[in-house]
């Protein structure tokens, strides 16, 4: 990721969905998987094909949402089989300084 220029990306949650969607991948028994990799607009794709048509499990895409940069998640089934996936913030979210909401995207006040 900091060669697609996203130094500041958090490797601990981008490890932490792969590791999720390709474990549930795995789990689906299927003979083989892909992974795939995207980013546009400061965010970073993470896609997991399975290959297999198994069942959709939410309890994966709700530990892979819980991440404090994860933008999104979701699933489905397609021809290639169960895709899931999930969209990680690639910039530093700003912490709350005590005693203030912070926007993000914006300095305290």
């Amino acid at each position: 990721m900091r060669g697609w220029g996203y130094p500041d990306l958090d490797e601990v949650d981008l490890e932490r969905v792969v590791r999720v969607l390709v474990t549930a991948a795995v789990e689906d028994g299927g003979k083989r998987l892909s992974v795939h990799l995207g980013d546009q607009d400061h965010k970073v794709l993470v896609a997991v094909l399975s290959h297999t048509t198994g069942a959709p499990d939410q309890a994966v895409l709700g530990t892979v949402a819980t991440l404090a940069t994860v933008d999104s998640v979701g699933t489905d089934t397609g021809e290639d089989g169960r895709r899931m996936w999930a969209v990680l913030e690639a910039e530093p979210r700003r912490r709350p300084v005590r005693g203030t909401a912070a926007v993000r995207g914006e300095a305290p006040a």
